[in-house]
Formats: structure tokens, C-alpha cells, sequence
């Protein structure tokens, strides 16, 4: 099975990923954790290229393909072969951050978003994905508060806005691919939803 977990900055997915997996390997399941931009060396490499406070120049498109080129490494050399030999695959963010941040946020036409996604995912899609939703203004005080800022952080409050609304567009497109969670909620109750969510997915998989 394939979860993403998404949501603004400073929604506490991250944390929330840790946490269902620590709960699911004691429960016996065999987990991958992974993230995006990243998951794999070559995506790591890209990642320090994305994130890196001196590279302010970054053209959107230029961000997009970055993205896109960890991704494909990802899917092909992590996410895919885990799958096929049963594990779980828990991934902090996936294909949806790219067309909530850079399409919606950016507002980079959506059909060619699209288009380079699905590209880069081989049409990889998750089995369900988490959306960690928080009130945008209140998600960037705890993310500044957790102080490891990079490149993207400097984006301003209507960029956030508009990612967070993309989510929602999101959602109601694939309404059941998705579950919404208030990330406003304790990061212990938050862990309870999450956990109860994918027991319930789990225990009706054909896997």
C-alpha cells in the first residue's frame, strides 16, 4: 500500500508520518519511510539544489522540472520496488505538492502540471492520501517557530493561501482517494485519526 501524507507548511505531517510508522511496525507491517524532494540519492542531491537559500533566482519551471526528476527517481528506484515486495510505503508528500505549490501556488498552467506529473510518475498514484489541513496564517507561526527555513519559505501568505485552496481543489476531485484531518487538533489526537484511518484501509486492501 501507498500513503502520502500532505498538507501546508507547518501542518506537522512529518511528524505525523513518524509517528503512524513507529505504530505500524509494532503492529507488524513492514514500512517504508520516505519523502519528497528526495527519497533517493540522486533526489537528495536535487533536494539541496531546491532548497538552498542562495539559489533566489529559481524560475518556477526550473523548480517544476527539478521536482519532477526526483520524483522519477523515486518512483522507479524506491517507491515501486517496495511496493511490489509488500511493504507499506509511507511518503512525506508526492505528486499533489507539485500541483498545489507549483500550480496553484506559482499558478503554473494545470494541464501541463499535469502532464509532467504524470510523466514523472509513470501514473503512480497513491492508495490514500492524508491532507493535513491548518489555517495558513497558523501553520507559518509553528513552521517559523521550528526554525530550519529554506528557499521556499519566503514565500508570501497569499502563495500559502493559494496552496491550501489548491488541497481543496484537490480533494474534491478525487474525493476518495483523500482524507481530510484538522491538523489544528494535539499532534497525539491528530496520530489517533490518523492511525484509526488506515487501520480501517488496511483491513479492506485486497492486499
Amino acid at each position: 500500500m501507498f500513503i502520502t501524507f500532505e498538507g501546508p507548511d507547518g501542518s506537522g505531517k512529518t511528524t505525523q508520518v513518524k509517528l503512524l510508522a513507529d505504530y505500524l511496525k509494532k503492529q507488524g507491517y513492514q514500512v517504508i519511510v520516505t519523502r519528497e524532494p528526495g527519497g533517493t540519492p540522486i533526489g537528495d542531491q536535487i533536494r539541496n539544489v531546491l532548497f538552498n537559500l542562495k539559489n533566489t533566482d529559481m524560475h518556477p519551471r526550473t523548480e517544476i522540472l527539478l521536482f519532477q526528476a526526483s520524483r522519477a527517481q523515486h518512483v522507479e528506484r524506491l517507491i515501486k520496488p517496495s511496493i511490489e515486495k509488500g511493504f507499506i510505503v509511507l511518503c512525506d508528500r508526492f505528486a499533489d505538492s507539485t500541483i498545489a505549490y507549483q500550480g496553484y501556488g506559482h499558478q503554473v498552467d494545470l494541464k501541463q502540471i499535469h502532464a509532467i506529473v504524470n510523466f514523472a510518475t509513470g501514473g503512480l498514484k497513491p492508495d490514500l492520501t492524508l491532507l493535513f489541513d491548518i489555517d495558513v496564517k497558523e501553520g507559518l507561526r509553528r513552521r517559523d517557530r521550528g526554525g530550519d527555513w529554506n528557499r521556499m519559505d519566503a514565500y508570501q501568505l497569499g502563495f500559502h493561501q493559494r496552496v491550501r485552496d489548491g488541497y481543496h481543489h484537490l480533494v474534491q476531485e478525487e474525493p476518495e482517494r483523500w482524507v481530510v484531518i484538522n491538523a489544528e487538533q494535539p499532534p497525539d489526537v491528530v496520530q489517533a485519526v490518523v492511525q484509526k484511518i488506515v487501520l480501517e484501509r488496511l483491513k479492506n486492501s485486497p492486499s
